[in-house]
C-alpha cells in the first residue's frame, strides 16, 4: 500500500478542543506511511471553520471543510468521504493522537482484497492522570476506547470502532455512508453505534467482506474529567442501549446483538468476578468496579427496552444516502 492511497478524516465541532485538534493533525502528518491528505470536517461552527482555515492555509495536505449535511458525526464523516481522494479512508477522533505506524498497520491489512474495513486499538488518556479505581476496563468502550475482553492481535470482527478505523472506498460505494439519525448529533445524550450499523449493512450487501481489528494500529484518546464520573458511565450506557435498539430494529437482533451476547455472557461476568475477588483481597476499587458494571448493564438494558419500544411505534428513524460515486476504484 503506497502513500497516495490513504485519506484521513477528522471531524471537529468545538473550539474547546483546539489544542487537541492540532495534536491530532500533527500525529497524522508524522506518520511513517504518509497520508495523501487530512480532511478536517467542521460541524456547523463558522468561527472554528474560519480559524482552522487560517491555521492550515499554507499546509497543502490539510483541507478544512464544512459539514455539508445535518449536524452530527455521521454527516460530518460522510462529507469527508465524499470529498476525499484516497482508495482507503481512515477516521481519527479529534481528541486523539495516532502512533507513528497507525496508517502503516492499516495499509498492510488491505493487501488482502477481501478486507473492507480495519480498526485499531484505542488507549485511554485520563484527565486525572490515571484510571479511576472504580472504572472497569470492561467498560472502556463508554469512553471511546478498546475494552477488556476484546481478543488481541489481528482478528476478524463484526464491526470496527469509528474513532480509530478505516474503510476501503469500495465499501461506501457498495453500502452507502454512515446513517444520519443515529450516533452523535449535538444532543445531550452520548449516542453511538453508527459504525456498527454501517458494518452490518456492508456485510449484508457484501457477504464476502472481511472486517478486522489490528491492535498494532494504536491511538491515544483523551478522556476528559467529565467522563471520569460515575454519572457519565451510567448515562453513556443508557444511550448505548437506545442506539443498539435502533440498530437491532434495522438489521435484526441476531446481527445487531451478536457481539453484545458474547460481551454479556463472558466479558461482564469475568469482570464482576475480578472485582469481587479484589473486594475479598481488600484491594482498592473492587466494590466500585462491581457496582459500575452492574449499574452500566442495567442502564444499557433500560435504554434498549425504551429504544425498542420507540422503534416499534415509529419514533426512531435513520437514513442512509450515497456518499461517493463509483469511479472504478
Amino acid at each position: 500500500m503506497t502513500e497516495e492511497h490513504i485519506s484521513v478524516v477528522i471531524c471537529v465541532y468545538t473550539e474547546d478542543r483546539w489544542g487537541d485538534i492540532l495534536a491530532a493533525v500533527d500525529s497524522v502528518r508524522a506518520q511513517s506511511l504518509p497520508a495523501l491528505e487530512t480532511l478536517l470536517v467542521v460541524d456547523h461552527h463558522p468561527t472554528l471553520l474560519e480559524r482552522l482555515a487560517r491555521e492550515y492555509k499554507e499546509v497543502e495536505e490539510v483541507r478544512v471543510l464544512a459539514n455539508a449535511g445535518p449536524r452530527g458525526l455521521s454527516a460530518g464523516r460522510n462529507t469527508g468521504i465524499a470529498e476525499s481522494s484516497g482508495d482507503i479512508i481512515a477516521f481519527l477522533d479529534d481528541d486523539a493522537v495516532a502512533e507513528r505506524d497507525w496508517l502503516r498497520c492499516f495499509a498492510a491489512a488491505y493487501d488482502d482484497p477481501a478486507v473492507m474495513a480495519v480498526g485499531g486499538r484505542t488507549e485511554p488518556v485520563w484527565a486525572s492522570g490515571r484510571r479511576p479505581s472504580w472504572f472497569p476496563e470492561e467498560f472502556d468502550w463508554a469512553v471511546g476506547c478498546t475494552y477488556r475482553g476484546m481478543p488481541p492481535g489481528r482478528i476478524r470482527v463484526r464491526n470496527v470502532l469509528g474513532g480509530n478505523s478505516s474503510f476501503r472506498r469500495a465499501a461506501f460505494i457498495t453500502a452507502g455512508g454512515f446513517a444520519s439519525g443515529i450516533g452523535r448529533n449535538g444532543d445531550r445524550l452520548p449516542l453511538g453505534c453508527e459504525e456498527t450499523e454501517l458494518c452490518i449493512r456492508l456485510t449484508r450487501v457484501r457477504p464476502d467482506a472481511v472486517l478486522l481489528i489490528d491492535d498494532r494500529a494504536v491511538i491515544h484518546h483523551k478522556v476528559p474529567a467529565t467522563r471520569e464520573r460515575f454519572g457519565y458511565l451510567r448515562t453513556r450506557s443508557y444511550a448505548e442501549g437506545l442506539s443498539k435498539a435502533l440498530v437491532a430494529r434495522s438489521v435484526g437482533a441476531r446481527a445487531g446483538l451478536a457481539t453484545e451476547r458474547r460481551y454479556t455472557t463472558r466479558v461482564v461476568p469475568a469482570g464482576v468476578a475480578r472485582a469481587l475477588r479484589d473486594v475479598l483481597l481488600a484491594r482498592p476499587g473492587g466494590a466500585g468496579r462491581a457496582c459500575a458494571i452492574v449499574t452500566g448493564m442495567a442502564a444499557a438494558a433500560a435504554g434498549y427496552a425504551l429504544g425498542t419500544l420507540r422503534a416499534r411505534h415509529g419514533g426512531a428513524r435513520f437514513t442512509v444516502a450515497p456518499v461517493v460515486r463509483d469511479e472504478g476504484t
